[in-house]
């Protein structure tokens, strides 16, 4: 697993007060039989006003 970096908190802790919900910290990715990360995973759900 590889080393966070130095905004890695602060982006996390910006989104979750944007009202996002981190899915996975790291998110990781198999491709073509490696492992590849990402620094999150989130998802925020948007609603449309008619």
């Amino acid at each position: 697993m590889p080393a966070l970096d130095l905004y890695h908190d602060a982006v996390k802790n910006a989104l979750l007060i944007d009202g996002w919900t981190i899915t996975d910290d790291p998110l990781r990715l198999s491709y073509g039989g490696e492992d590849v990360y990402v620094d999150l995973g989130a998802e925020k759900i948007i609603q449309k006003c008619f």
